[in-house]
């Protein structure tokens, strides 16, 4: 059966279709191509875009189950598994994320990170094997361009057995792994512009939707104060340039002045921005954190620091 054919009978996702906006791709030039693949990228922007609306109670969901003890993890193979395990592995230096909070797993494991794994993909054991320790308090998100995938699919039957909410990130509308998910985020990237190659517009797609769920949800758990990054880990020379600079601003301190209360928190930016603004002994204010999850703003309410008092 031609692609053609098997498109018209819905045998093929759309992401394995050809694309008839790059029919003559290599009849053009090296600009003529990377205009047209801008040109789709915007696609994958767009598509990102529509799915917000039901992205958000997901980021609400994950927040909820964080909050009483659960995890959130991600499961993919190739390019959507990378991703998954990506976007895990950056909350933590980002965000001071506990490990363990939010797990990336990718079919056929670490190695394949960087090298393919032949048929990891195709296993639906291997998918409930990795989520077979999920439970009623977490929550799954599968990632799979085509919505078939077999490992996503024995992943997402197993967590939603074990009583944990599923999600599926996918570019089909017609995606079978969706019969084992609650929410089924539809990213409508069409055809790329090499036939098959979900590395680009779909994975485009799915990295927008991950960086946001992700971000929002750290901004839910109350892990930035304003647009500032600050929970962030100060683990090079760098980032400790970073916390610095951020509580000069957040706090209206002279460099000196920061460093000094940085060095008295050891290095808890958080507790420095609060001593800092709300005049008490670091030792209050980390305590004053404690009792507000770690939430600055809700700390910075609170009637026992200065900004509240007559």
């Amino acid at each position: 059966m031609s692609a053609s054919s098997a498109s018209a009978t819905g045998a093929l996702p759309p992401t394995e279709q050809r694309n008839p906006r790059s029919m003559n791709l290599d009849d053009l030039d090296t600009l003529e191509v990377l205009q047209l693949l801008n040109t789709e990228d915007r696609v994958a922007v767009d598509a990102a875009a529509a799915v917000l609306p039901e992205l958000a109670p997901v980021v609400h969901e994950a927040a909820r189950r964080l909050r009483r003890g659960g995890t959130v993890h991600y499961f993919g193979a190739g390019t959507s598994g990378r991703l998954g395990v990506l976007d895990a592995s950056e909350l933590m230096p980002t965000f001071n994320l506990e490990p363990g909070r939010v797990v990336g797993h990718i079919a056929g494991g670490s190695q394949a990170l960087v090298e393919a794994v032949e048929n990891a993909e195709d296993s639906v054991d291997s998918g409930r094997t990795d989520a077979s320790t999920l439970s009623s308090d977490d929550l799954a998100i599968g990632i799979a361009s085509s919505g078939n995938t077999p490992y996503v699919a024995g992943a997402l039957e197993a967590a939603r057995g074990a009583g944990a909410y599923t999600v599926l990130i996918s570019s089909n509308p017609d995606a079978r792994v969706a019969a084992h998910a609650d929410q089924h985020l539809l990213l409508n990237t069409g055809p790329e512009v090499v036939t098959g190659s979900t590395r680009m517009k779909a994975g485009t797609a799915q990295k927008l939707v991950l960086n946001g769920f992700s971000t929002a949800l750290m901004i839910e758990l109350g892990r930035t104060w304003q647009n500032l990054m600050v929970s962030v880990v100060a683990t090079n020379a760098k980032l400790r340039e970073r916390t610095t600079r951020i509580l000069c601003e957040a706090a209206d301190l002279d460099e000196p002045e920061a460093r000094a209360l940085l060095e008295r928190t050891g290095g808890d930016l958080k507790v420095g921005i609060l001593s800092a603004l709300g005049e008490l002994p670091v030792a209050e204010a980390a305590e004053l954190l404690d009792k507000h999850a770690g939430s600055v703003r809700e700390a910075l309410r609170d009637p026992r620091n200065a900004v509240n008092r007559p």
